[in-house]
């Protein structure tokens, strides 16, 4: 196969392809006498892998798993697949426990609110078992949002904001980042919290199914590639 044949059947450029190859993903290609490059299936399949992988795990590690199955023993290549699945695994599990919390704190009452139910930020922390510096990241990114003591100026979190922490920490151990939270915190003071917490685990739950398939692509392509390296070490 020619590159440009390469990158249609991946659906990427040329100049991808020759990138993929310069930095290991494929292995060297054959030259003719003119010099061009010609691509076999373990190059097509290689490039194959990536593209689920990088969709999967991130271009950085793809990369990184690509080149152990053409440098490394197949259990060592192996190993670093199963690490993905795992990672992948345990954000799913992370994600139900957070769906699970997240639906018992938002359904919690709060009547009968008395100054002496705040928290102070180092109270807090120790409950959500953070750092205080935590809290205060959060309070930067208009995250968790509490009052202060008129006197000492100290950070005070009312119920209210207690919950709000205890909802964001939740997320943030599913997996989400500091931006989308900056959106969806807002909506979340609103009425309609339980039902915005529902639609925002939902989003990550098919973003991690859709990075699961991914994974499951690309893993069918390293079996290719494994079972041509196989091939080619008994030749």
């Amino acid at each position: 196969m020619r590159t440009a044949d390469v990158a249609r059947r991946v659906g990427c450029s040329v100049q991808h392809v020759r990138n993929l190859e310069r930095d290991g993903v494929l292995p060297p290609a054959t030259r003719t006498a003119t010099g061009y490059r010609t691509y076999g299936e373990g190059h097509l399949q290689s490039a194959l892998a990536y593209r689920g992988l990088a969709a999967a795990v991130g271009p950085v590690e793809a990369k990184k798993i690509i080149r152990a199955f053409h440098q490394c023993p197949a259990s060592q290549a192996l190993a670093l697949l199963d690490s993905a699945h795992a990672r992948l695994d345990t954000e799913r599990r992370d994600l139900r426990q957070a769906k699970e919390a997240a639906r018992t704190i938002s359904s919690e009452p709060i009547d009968d609110v008395r100054a002496s139910d705040s928290m102070s930020i180092s109270e807090l922390a120790a409950a959500l078992g953070v750092r205080p510096s935590t809290l205060r990241h959060w309070h930067a990114e208009s995250l968790v949002i509490p009052d202060r003591d008129p006197v000492r100026r100290t950070r005070r979190y009312t119920p209210a904001q207690v919950r709000d922490a205890r909802i964001v920490h939740q997320l943030r151990k599913a997996g989400y980042r500091i931006t989308p939270l900056q959106a969806l915190m807002p909506q979340l003071r609103r009425a309609r919290r339980s039902e915005d917490i529902d639609s925002a685990l939902a989003a990550r739950d098919i973003s991690i199914t859709t990075r699961s398939r991914a994974l499951l692509d690309g893993a069918s392509a390293l079996s290719a590639v494994l079972s041509l390296r196989d091939e080619s070490d008994c030749g």
